[in-house]
């Protein structure tokens, strides 16, 4: 993955979980990471164990001056922004339509959509002036798909899937690299209300049949590089079996 070294990329919700394991992977190939996340202590010690020029923020997706001043402060530390993976996100309200609080529902969207799109909003100025750049936004196949409990997250996942469209859309032929990414139910935190929830098949799925973290991690740092230039602009599924045999998951 030498195609990355030296690269400058920021990596949301990067405390845990997908975020975690990206950043990780992303600066063993070289990448300069920016990790963010609402805990920024929590984000500064998986930096730490990250070790090189990782770095931890506190950063809140929903609060865009936040969001820019991130990618202010490393633009100007570095000299440069490469990348963005776009994986802040929460599962919560899981609960029916009905009985649902409209504050957990809108903080949802908050988190899920506007986020992601305060993340983009940011980057892609500096990105277009360079005619470089990457941008991967952490889908889900909730996107496509009703699950019961789940109306906020579908709704928002389903937002960012039109998002990551409308980027590839208005970006055509100006060097910028966009991606859709679906993971699958992962080995993570998230799944922990998830199962406790007990609502619709996802829950019902056993912890040694989930995803491990590493097969994701290493689908967008795989996304990052010219290998995947074919398919910008696409939302691709971890689940694929083409795909999965790009990353050599068979």
């Amino acid at each position: 993955m030498q195609r990355l070294a030296g690269k400058v990329m920021i990596v949301t919700g990067a405390s845990r979980g997908i975020g975690a394991a990206t950043a990780a992977a992303l600066a063993k190939a070289g990448v300069t990471v920016a990790l963010a996340a609402r805990d920024g202590t929590k984000a500064a010690e998986v930096a730490a164990s990250i070790g090189g020029t990782a770095s931890g923020h506190a950063c809140d997706v929903a609060d865009y001056a936040a969001v820019e001043a991130l990618v202010n402060e490393t633009r100007s530390r570095f000299g440069r922004l490469d990348g963005l993976v776009n994986n802040a996100g929460v599962i919560e309200p899981i609960a029916p339509i009905a009985d649902g609080d409209p504050a957990a529902w809108a903080r949802s969207i908050a988190v899920n959509l506007i986020g992601a799109y305060n993340a983009i909003r940011a980057v892609l100025p500096g990105m277009l002036l360079s005619g470089d750049g990457t941008i991967v936004n952490v889908s889900s196949g909730a996107a496509v798909r009703p699950l019961e409990g789940w109306s906020a997250y579908c709704s928002g996942k389903a937002g960012l899937h039109m998002l990551t469209r409308a980027v590839a859309l208005e970006t055509a032929g100006q060097g910028i690299r966009v991606f859709g990414f679906q993971p699958g139910p992962t080995d993570t935190d998230m799944q922990v209300p998830v199962r406790a929830s007990g609502i619709n098949p996802i829950s019902q799925i056993p912890r040694e049949n989930l995803t491990p973290v590493a097969h994701p991690a290493a689908a967008i740092v795989y996304l990052c590089t010219a290998g995947a230039d074919d398919l910008v602009g696409q939302e691709l599924n971890l689940r694929d079996t083409s795909f999965r045999a790009r990353l050599g998951l068979y």
